[in-house]
C-alpha cells in the first residue's frame, strides 16, 4: 500500500511564494487585473476576427491562434495562483497537477510554434507580395495550424509519462504557485536524469529552432525592405512586422532570461524567480492583443466600429 500510494500520490501542496506569504494577498490583486485583461482582450480579438470578414486572412488566423493558445495558458496557472494566494488553497489532485504541467509547457511550445509560422507569413507578405494568396492558401494555412498543434502535442505527452512513472514518498510538497515538469521530478527520490535530459533538452532544442527561423526569416525580410527604392514602401512594409517583433520580445527574452537564472542565477532568490515566472505566464497574454490593437490598423479600425455601434444602440 505505502509503495502504490508512492507512485500514485493523491494530492501536491504548492507553497505559493516561498517568504512572501504575508504578502500573497497583496500581490494576488495585480494578477488578477493582469488575468481579466488578458481574457477580455483575447476574447474581443478573436471575436473581431471570427465575425469581420476583412479579417479573414493568414495573418489573424495565426493571430487568432496566438489568441487561443494565450487563454489556454493564463487559465491553466493564473485562477490557481489566485486561489492559492487569496484563499490559501494550496492542494493540488496528482491528476490535476499533471493536467496544468501539460497545458503549461505545450501553451509554451506552442507559442513559439505559431510565431515562427507568424514569421513565414511576413516572409511571404513582403519577399513574395504577388504570389501571396497562392502560397498561403486556405488548405496551406490548415495544415500549419495542425502540424502546430500536432507537434506540441506529442513533443509535451511524454512529460506526463516521465512523471507517472516517478515514486513521491519524501515529500510532496512543490515550493512554487504551479505544477512544471522538473520541479514536479526532482520531488521524487528516485533517478530522473531521463526527466532532465527530455523536459528540459527537447522543448529548448524545438524553441531554439523555431528562434534560428525566425531569425533567418527576419534577415530576407530586411534585405528585401532595404532593396525597395521608396523610403515610404520601406517604413510600410517594417510597420506590417512591428506588433510581430514586439510579442515575439515579449515572449523569448523572459523566457530565456527565466531559463538562465534557474541555471546559473544560484545568487538570485528563490522567491524572485517564482514572482518573475509568474509574471511571465501572465503577462504575455494581457500584452499581445493589446500590442496587436495599437500595431494594427484593421483591427483598430474593427475595434472601435464595435464600440461605435454598441454606444449608439
Amino acid at each position: 500500500m505505502y509503495n502504490l500510494s508512492c507512485y500514485n500520490p493523491s494530492s501536491f501542496i504548492l507553497v505559493g511564494i516561498p517568504g512572501l506569504q504575508k504578502f500573497h494577498i497583496w500581490i494576488g490583486s495585480p494578477f488578477c487585473v493582469i488575468y481579466i485583461v488578458a481574457i477580455v482582450g483575447n476574447c474581443i480579438l478573436l471575436y473581431l476576427i471570427t465575425v469581420e470578414q476583412s479579417l479573414h486572412e493568414p495573418m489573424f488566423f495565426f493571430l487568432s491562434m496566438l489568441a487561443s493558445t494565450d487563454l489556454i495558458l493564463s487559465t491553466t496557472t493564473v485562477p490557481k495562483l489566485l486561489g492559492n494566494l487569496w484563499f490559501g488553497s494550496q492542494e493540488i489532485t496528482f491528476s490535476g497537477c499533471l493536467t496544468q504541467m501539460f497545458f503549461l509547457h505545450f501553451s509554451f511550445v506552442m507559442d513559439s510554434a505559431i510565431l515562427l509560422a507568424m514569421a513565414f507569413d511576413r516572409y511571404v507578405a513582403i519577399c513574395f507580395p504577388l504570389r501571396y494568396s497562392s502560397i498561403l492558401t486556405p488548405r496551406v494555412i490548415t495544415k500549419l495550424m495542425v502540424s502546430i498543434v500536432t507537434r506540441s502535442f506529442w513533443i509535451i505527452l511524454p512529460d506526463v509519462f516521465l512523471l507517472k512513472r516517478l515514486p513521491f514518498c519524501i515529500t510532496r510538497i512543490i515550493p512554487h504557485t504551479y505544477c512544471e515538469h522538473i520541479g514536479v521530478a526532482r520531488l521524487s527520490s528516485d533517478d530522473i536524469s531521463i526527466n532532465i535530459w527530455y523536459g528540459f533538452c527537447v522543448p529548448l532544442m524545438t524553441v531554439i529552432s523555431d528562434v534560428i527561423f525566425i531569425t533567418v526569416s527576419y534577415i530576407f525580410i530586411l534585405r528585401a525592405v532595404f532593396q525597395l527604392s521608396s523610403q515610404g514602401a520601406r517604413q510600410k512594409a517594417l510597420s506590417t512586422c512591428g506588433s510581430h517583433i514586439c510579442v515575439i520580445l515579449m515572449f523569448y527574452t523572459p523566457a530565456f532570461f527565466s531559463i538562465l537564472a534557474h541555471r546559473f542565477g544560484h545568487s538570485v532568490p528563490r522567491n524572485v524567480l517564482i514572482l518573475f515566472a509568474n509574471f511571465y505566464v501572465a503577462i504575455p497574454p494581457a500584452l499581445n492583443p493589446v500590442v496587436y490593437g495599437v500595431k494594427t490598423k484593421q483591427i483598430q479600425e474593427k475595434f472601435i466600429l464595435l464600440f461605435s455601434l454598441r454606444k449608439t444602440q
